[in-house]
């Protein structure tokens, strides 16, 4: 079966940024600690999967349906730090210089964008494997799709406990402290999973409420609506506006002199070698006087 990899780029984005200390500059004082973290990330699981088809699924800037659905969605999360904010473009341009093509929907999330075009990959007869740190994502992990995590690589389906179709029910119970939703308060990751191994599903749960032990069931009849409304804001979306054109997203020759000049720019010398279809042995003496990043 042939095999679409598909990148959550701002997952890898934040990852790379606090993975590499922001002394990685350039010689005029540029800093890429997230460009080379993210690249060499990228060019990494692209020589481990080795896939057919690839591309990269962005986050807009604006806001999307959770807000409109709770005002206070994502409302305490801090601004993107300026220095990965002015990295964002560096590294859509090195995407889009290997030729990778790059997914986004105004109103949506990139996880939208990427269960959206995972569906529609999986009707295709295509294998998934998207890459990305989020266990949210969890919820996608069925049927040919699955997810790898870069400290990981290939992950269990059951990560959190849970089956993928229960993912989001769970998250309905506990909540999202990074997206600021509360789920039930006073239900927390043991007690979800608990509930949902034996009752299987929200829905489930909350019909047998008499079943359930006296104080659990008080703070679930409590939070009954935080609950319905959390599911929805966890729910990912995949019916985006996100059309999957597997023709522009088969792996394919790109180019490599423009790559080579780009990377030299950012002076990522060590990277050189991991350009798909350069060996060490094209690269120039003027690549190898770079300085090593």
């Amino acid at each position: 079966m042939k095999k679409f990899l598909l990148v959550d780029g701002h997952s890898l984005l934040y990852r790379a940024y606090h993975a590499f200390p922001n002394t990685l500059r350039t010689r005029q004082g540029e800093i890429v600690n997230a460009v080379y973290g993210f690249t060499r990330m990228l060019l990494g699981v692209i020589e481990e999967l080795k896939p057919d088809y690839l591309a990269v699924a962005f986050d807009l800037p604006q806001p999307n349906f959770r807000h409109r659905l709770y005002v206070a969605y994502q409302y305490k999360r801090p601004a993107m730090d300026r220095e990965l904010a002015d990295q964002v473009n560096r590294v859509k341009q090195v995407v889009e210089t290997l030729g990778i093509p790059i997914f986004t929907a105004p109103g949506f999330e990139a996880d939208d964008v990427i269960g959206s075009l995972a569906r529609q990959a999986e009707t295709a007869g295509v294998a998934t494997v998207i890459i990305t740190g989020d266990r949210d994502m969890m919820q996608l992990a069925a049927g040919q799709t699955k997810l790898y995590f870069p400290e990981r690589g290939l992950v269990d389906n059951q990560l959190l406990g849970v089956k993928p179709a229960q993912v989001v029910d769970y998250k309905a119970l506990v909540g999202d402290s990074s997206d600021n939703y509360p789920g039930v308060p006073g239900v927390g990751p043991k007690t979800a999973v608990s509930l949902l191994q034996k009752y299987q599903t929200l829905n489930n749960v909350y019909r047998h409420l008499d079943k359930i032990r006296p104080v659990v069931a008080k703070k679930l009849r409590e939070g009954q609506e935080s609950a319905w409304l959390s599911r929805k804001l966890a729910k990912i979306d995949t019916q985006a506006p996100a059309k999957l054109d597997l023709v522009a997203a088969r792996v394919h020759d790109y180019d490599q002199e423009k790559a080579r000049q780009l990377f030299e720019e950012l002076q990522f010398r060590s990277l050189l070698a991991k350009l798909p279809g350069v060996s060490q042995a094209t690269i120039t003496k003027k690549d190898q006087q770079m300085e090593l990043l």
